[in-house]
This record gives structure tokens, C-alpha cells and sequence, in this order.
């Protein structure tokens, strides 16, 4: 082997031997970087638990039923027919409106005092809202004879009630398909057909046409019936009509979001539920009292209503407080109740209470719509038709 053979041999095994070393110095600083990058012991998120003191924790939406500047109690449900405490004085807003035509029916549930006994139904109907006549037989009329009766009360485009009394001595009850059937038959009847309702007064055609069938009924089973004069009673509807439609008038507080934000659905059932509400599958958060009667709603101030399975994702500008005024008793109270709730809703939310015109209310203007409830319940009491009496539901439905 000659020396430039040797020498090649020696040059290479010193370049591979470099290259060599060169590679494990690069394999060994590439480790020391990872491993440092490493050190750092990272939380795992999905396994590892934390401490609720976290700095920069994620906070869901959320609502906290204890906000801090409402009273710990503001959310106790208050008897509808007990006085309001002097913090139910301080409550905002309220706007005065009345009852879209396409939305009254379905919003209006029976209100009745629960410090009263239901009054019997023949003082319940009277001449002033009803259409009122009596049938008179020598024996006993039979059921079989007031069931057809009862199959005609859907015929006159208002409502109409049978009464009986089964004996002279006996108190008069009303008379249903079940109670018919499980009587004897009855002494005396008598006929309601209600003269008014929302939809306006009775016609005389309805009129002449449920005189005609009781006096043929009358005929049939040799009674006698006391029927009032046609024209005098549809005189009696137009004029009962046209009073109505003068204390038809519902209160409203609207609470709106501030600067264009939105009230989100979960928040809005919370504080809802919270103060006594309940979500009903109209779509409409309805507050009862302790007989389950309906004393105010609360609704969606936009178009869309509360259904349940959207609350979730729901989100509005604005909710609105209604009171029926004619179909609440002690209506006075019953405001004081829900412009209290509105209040504490319009702080909890970060609202304002506005009028139907988006202008916000004052003192006053809670104060003049209260005193319009307050001459509209007068008014009505001394025309023999209390607000929230089983009369006046009947009317205003």
C-alpha cells in the first residue's frame, strides 16, 4: 500500500469520524431544546381539577338569583289580595294600552278572590248582562227534554247557561250534560244568554231566535215561559256593549335593553321563574296566585313567544308586564304587585321602562295609569259588574 493510499484511508476515517461527532453534538443540543421547551408542567384541561380562585377561568352565562342591590326578599311571592308594602311604591314605569284585538282571547285566565265564596248561579246572572227567561211546568220536566236544551247552547253566538232547580225547597245549580243526566229532572228553568262579550253585543236575530225555541220548547212539554221583550233587550246589549268597550283597557310596563343589547332567553326565565312566573306552553310567563288563578303575564315585547325549548337560544330587546284590567279583582293591589316585579326585572336586567312609544316613564305616569285602573274598577262596580267577578270574566273573553 503506497503512502497516498494511506493517506486517503487516514483523511476518510477522520471525515467520517467528524462527521460522526458532528451529528451527536446536533442530536444532543435538538434534546436539551425540547426537554427545556417541556419543563413547564401544563394543567390538563380536560382531566385535571381546578381551583374556582383561577384568574382567567371561563365564566358561562349565568344568572345570579341574589343581585346585590335587590332586596333578599324581592322575590317572595306577595298574596294578590293582602296591602303591598311601601317598597312596592317605588316602582318605576307603566304604560296604559289597549288589548290588541288578534291577542286578547288567549291571554286572559279567570281571576277570582279567594276571601270570598263563589256566589250561587242565580245571583251570578242577572238581567243587566243577560238575556234572562224562565220556563214553569205542572210536573217535573225531564231530562230527557233538557238535553236537547243543552244541545242548542252553541246556537246563538254568545254564551248561554241552564239553571234548575229539581224541587221547590231546592237551590238552583247549573245544568250540565253530566249533572242532567244524574238528576231527576227538574222544577223550574231558567235561561242565560249572555247579551255582550269582546266581540260585541248579541243580535236581535240571536235573540228572536232563542225566544222562539224556548217558547216551542215551552210548548212541547205543556210549560209556560216568561220571555223579556226582544227589542228592549238588544237595546240593553248595544248599551252594555258600548261600556265595555269604554273599560276595556289593559295596563302594560315594557322593559327594554339599553343601547340597542338584548335580553337573552335563559336570563329572562331565571328572574322569571325566580319571582313566581310560570312558563306556560302558550308561550307566555303567567303569575298565579295561591287558588292558580292568573293575575298578570309577562310576554316577549317582540313578535315571537316564550316556548320552552327555544328559551334557551332565544334573545329579544325588550318583555312586556300586562294586567286585564275588567278581569282582575282587587286591581289595585294586583298593580302594585306588578309594577314592583317590573321593577326589580328592569334592575336585574339592565333595562328601562318605557311607554308603547319607546319614551321612558316617570313617576307620574305610573301614578296616572294606577288611578285610571282605580276609576275603571269604580266605574264598573257601580254599574253591578265587578272587575274579576265571575260576570265580568264572562263579558270580557
Amino acid at each position: 500500500m503506497s503512502d497516498l493510499q494511506l493517506s486517503l484511508i487516514i483523511i476518510g476515517v477522520i471525515v467520517i469520524a467528524g462527521v460522526a461527532i458532528f451529528n451527536w453534538v446536533q442530536q444532543q443540543r435538538y434534546r436539551r431544546k425540547v426537554q427545556a421547551a417541556f419543563d413547564h408542567k401544563h394543567d390538563d384541561i380536560l382531566l385535571d381539577e381546578h381551583s374556582g380562585e383561577d384568574t382567567f377561568q371561563r365564566i358561562e352565562p349565568s344568572f345570579n338569583k341574589t343581585v346585590p342591590e335587590v332586596p333578599p326578599d324581592a322575590f317572595s311571592r306577595i298574596d294578590a289580595f293582602t296591602q303591598m308594602d311601601t317598597a312596592t311604591a317605588e316602582a318605576k314605569k307603566t304604560s296604559t294600552t289597549s288589548p290588541p284585538a288578534n291577542t286578547v282571547s288567549h291571554t286572559h285566565t279567570t281571576i277570582i278572590s279567594a276571601s270570598t265564596t263563589a256566589p250561587s248561579p242565580l245571583l251570578d246572572f242577572d238581567n243587566n248582562t243577560n238575556y234572562i227567561i224562565n220556563i214553569r211546568a205542572d210536573s217535573i220536566i225531564a231530562n230527557t227534554y233538557v238535553a236537547k236544551l243543552l244541545q242548542r247552547k252553541f246556537d246563538f253566538g254568545k254564551s248561554v247557561v241552564w239553571l234548575g232547580q229539581q224541587n221547590a225547597n231546592a237551590p238552583w245549580e247549573e245544568i250540565t250534560n253530566e249533572s242532567n243526566v244524574e238528576s231527576d229532572g227538574y222544577y223550574l228553568l231558567k235561561g242565560c244568554l249572555q247579551l255582550a262579550d269582546r266581540a260585541g253585543p248579541i243580535s236581535e236575530v240571536n235573540l228572536s231566535k232563542f225566544r222562539d225555541l224556548v217558547l216551542e220548547f215551552a210548548s212541547q212539554i205543556h210549560a209556560t215561559a216568561d220571555c223579556p221583550d226582544i227589542v228592549a233587550a238588544h237595546e240593553k246589549a248595544v248599551k252594555l256593549d258600548k261600556f265595555c268597550a269604554d273599560v276595556d283597557v289593559m295596563i302594560g310596563i315594557n322593559i327594554i335593553s339599553k343601547d340597542e343589547g338584548a335580553f337573552v332567553g335563559t336570563k329572562i326565565r331565571a328572574l322569571a321563574e325566580a319571582s313566581g312566573f310560570r312558563l306556560e306552553p302558550d308561550g307566555i310567563f303567567k303569575y298565579r296566585d295561591e287558588n292558580n288563578n292568573v293575575l298578570f303575564i309577562l310576554s316577549n315585547y317582540e313578535s315571537s313567544p316564550f316556548l320552552p325549548e327555544n328559551m334557551k337560544s332565544l334573545t329579544t330587546h325588550g318583555v312586556t308586564f300586562l294586567l286585564d284590567v275588567p278581569r282582575v279583582a282587587h286591581g289595585e293591589r294586583v298593580f302594585d304587585q306588578m309594577t314592583h316585579l317590573a321593577k326589580i326585572f328592569s334592575n336585574t336586567l339592565g333595562g328601562i321602562m318605557v311607554d308603547d312609544n319607546r319614551v321612558p316613564l316617570s313617576d307620574s305616569g305610573i301614578q296616572r295609569s294606577k288611578q285610571q285602573l282605580i276609576e275603571i274598577q269604580t266605574s264598573m262596580k257601580n254599574n253591578h259588574i265587578s272587575a274579576g267577578s265571575p260576570s265580568a270574566l264572562r263579558l270580557f273573553v
